[in-house]
């Protein structure tokens, strides 16, 4: 999975559009191989990141789970601490 796409299910408040439509970039820019598609493959790029955001609100509302919602200042924490063990010099 691309770094740049995080878990977007289960957070307190869950995920905006704003998150799942740049998430759904992430996707395309990963699959297409382009940052920033040429004029002719512009439409379709966009069109990509539509319909991907749309797929993934659908699943994000269907999927039912019994865990509490996770805290997303808390998983931050967590990720900054396995980031700096990672990168420690």
């Amino acid at each position: 999975m691309c770094r740049n796409i995080r878990p977007l299910f289960n957070f307190a408040p869950p995920a905006s559009e704003d998150e799942i439509r740049a998430a759904a970039l992430q996707y395309v820019r990963k699959v297409s191989g382009y940052r920033a598609p040429s004029q002719a493959n512009e439409a379709a790029f966009l069109a990509a990141v539509d319909a991907i955001a749309a797929a993934t609100g659908t699943l994000l509302g269907a999927l039912e789970t019994a865990a509490p919602p996770k805290d997303r200042e808390v998983e931050a924490v967590r990720a900054r601490a396995r980031s700096a063990r990672r990168f420690a010099g």
